[in-house]
């Protein structure tokens, strides 16, 4: 049922309710968790793929079957007893306080993380607009500015969010897709065939790595689950917008990425600010390049949009069980957490300055291996949630093996990327989670 935002005053403290906000449906559901996935990796993942090669493509197909199975644990949890958090609340529930700690820790700093990397896609594609925007300071200046705009937008309201990923997406599909299809007229096998393993790695690493680098691409399959609070009629709705989300999003993906590389040389490509663009020129020349940059701001702004979203929910969530700090889930007027999401700003924008790169597209695969890594905790207790939960119910005989087999596939997937994680950013990422053990006393407190 939707209702208006009302003017009752925010909360101040966690006790309080929680004034009532418009809820998206099925549709902005859809759209919320296909804009998540398809935000930054569509346009600039290409270019991260490029240093391992073309032999990415058996990655993608490792990646696909990865995300399938997470998206049918979200799937199931959230049919069974949807909660607002998503794997945080999943990981609570069947593990216990700590365990729901550190799940939503690695899930709250990977997103802000993420997030700088989706501005800096808005930067890379408005650079070909404007140039001036390819020097180091102009590129931090303008996506600070990114950055805090999305913020103050963003609190807003859930609703305003859903509706900017679905113009987005809507928006952004149709060159996407155009890419997709008409390129293979422009595809060279040769091309292709020639950068398959530039990486120095053996095939079997090189795939390994691939398969942990695509993982960003299906980062946000959690997203419906996550924001169970802001989404009418949950149980039906959360289910079936993952998994059409996640349809969608490997469709375009696994398209694009391919014929991309059958059309950019992989020493260009790897490079690349724009790749998307790049195959725009070749294809139908400059206006391409304008048309192409000008989707993948819109849409990157919507996923922006989303993924900030996501930040504040799950933070509230937490915060409200007394396993963040209390400011987390203090609500303005429009019901959404306002001061999570400042502080979430803040962090962006000393991350931003202190990743600050010559080059945009090494800035963007530091920030985004990293947040990927410490996601994948949270997708790991979300994949034994789904096995404990299931131990728990009286189901039946095909319904259990099935949950059983999902879960099983989705922890096999989450430490095979893990795997193929760049040595030494899997050293970052695991002293970063493992601060969350000194942490944990002093993000925790009572509830009034």
């Amino acid at each position: 049922m939707n209702t208006t935002s009302s003017a009752i005053p925010p909360t101040a403290s966690a006790g309080g309710s929680a004034p009532a906000a418009r809820k998206m449906g099925l549709l902005m559901a859809t759209m919320l968790v296909a804009g998540n996935m398809i935000g930054t990796g569509v346009f600039l993942l290409p270019a991260n793929l490029a240093t391992v090669g073309s032999i990415s493509s058996f990655g993608w197909l490792i990646a696909t079957g990865g995300a399938i199975a997470l998206g049918l644990v979200f799937a199931r949890l959230s049919q069974l007893d949807p909660e607002p958090g998503g794997p945080y609340a999943y990981a609570r529930r069947a593990f216990g306080n700590y365990v729901g700690f550190v799940s939503n820790y690695g899930y709250w700093f990977g997103n802000w993380i993420g997030n700088v990397a989706i501005a800096l896609v808005v930067t890379g594609y408005l650079s070909h607009l404007w140039p001036w925007l390819d020097d180091l300071y102009p590129r931090i200046g303008f996506t600070l500015l990114l950055i805090w705009a999305l913020t103050l937008a963003n609190a807003r309201g859930a609703r305003w969010v859903g509706s900017l990923e679905t113009g987005t997406v809507m928006f952004a599909l149709v060159p996407i897709l155009g890419i997709a299809i008409a390129g293979w007229w422009w595809f060279d096998p040769a091309l292709f065939h020639k950068g398959w393993n530039v990486s120095g790695l053996s095939d079997s690493q090189a795939i390994s790595r691939s398969a942990s680098i695509a993982l960003w691409a299906f980062m946000g399959v959690e997203s419906a689950a996550v924001s169970a609070d802001v989404i009418e009629n949950p149980k039906r709705n959360i289910p079936l917008a993952t998994l059409m989300g996640l349809g969608l999003s490997a469709v375009v993906y696994i398209s694009c990425s391919l014929v991309i590389m059958g059309i950019v040389p992989m020493e260009q490509l790897r490079d690349s600010s724009a790749p998307f663009a790049d195959v725009a020129k070749i294809m139908v020349g400059n206006w391409g390049v304008v048309l192409i940059s000008l989707c993948a701001i819109f849409k990157s702004l919507g996923a922006l949009g989303g993924w900030m979203l996501l930040v504040g929910q799950s933070a509230k969530a937490a915060a409200e069980d007394g396993l963040f700090p209390k400011v987390f889930c203090r609500v303005n007027r429009h019901g959404m957490p306002g001061a999570g999401l400042v502080i979430a700003a803040i962090l962006m924008s000393v991350l931003l300055l202190v990743t600050a790169s010559p080059t945009l597209a090494s800035q963007f695969d530091q920030l985004t291996n990293i947040a990927v890594l410490l996601t994948i905790c949270p997708y790991l207790f979300s994949a034994g949630a789904l096995a404990v939960s299931t131990l728990e119910r009286n189901e039946s005989g095909t319904l259990r093996l099935m949950s059983m087999i999902t879960a099983g596939v989705a922890v096999a997937y989450c430490l095979y990327a893990l795997l193929g994680a760049n040595p030494q950013l899997l050293a970052y990422a695991t002293v970063g989670m493992l601060l969350s053990v000194a942490m944990y006393p002093f993000f925790r407190h009572r509830m009034a």
